[in-house]
């Protein structure tokens, strides 16, 4: 008779051993996915902040396309500039005279080009302009 006393209260005490060892087993599945999900979270964030699209990248881009914008508006207003003085130059002969003695170093019939030395010594490019008839007075055109 002892051993069916032994045998019942094994029988009773199993039901409740296997119970618990499910909810370990249950606690333990639950511990390591919520782990699993919070390292696949910590991955997904380090992906979205410093990855190849992420928003460090994005900042980088952003300030690149400000800085271009600003060189763009730059040179907007410099080509304005230059169409300015296109018109100018196709409208008012006196500015093609002008350009033409500035960048080219054109001189009129009895006129002589000659180069003075700069403040430092050495020759600057700047020109006068000497009339011969006039008895070899300079005048200066800017």
């Amino acid at each position: 008779m002892a051993s069916a006393l032994q045998k019942t209260r094994h029988s009773v005490r199993l039901p409740e051993l296997a119970a618990a060892a499910r909810e370990r087993a249950y606690r333990w599945r639950r511990r390591a996915a919520t782990l699993g999900i919070g390292t696949l979270a910590l991955v997904m964030a380090y992906g979205v902040i410093f990855g190849h699209n992420g928003v460090t990248a994005y900042l980088r881009k952003r300030a690149e396309a400000n800085s271009i914008e600003q060189q763009m508006q730059q040179l907007q207003t410099e080509n304005e500039r230059l169409n300015r003085r296109i018109a100018h130059l196709q409208d008012d002969p006196d500015a093609i005279e002008h350009a033409a003695r500035e960048e080219l170093h054109y001189a009129r019939s009895g006129e002589v080009i000659f180069t003075l030395p700069s403040a430092g010594g050495s020759a600057s490019g700047r020109e006068g302009y000497a009339d011969s008839e006039a008895g070899g007075a300079s005048t200066a055109h800017p």
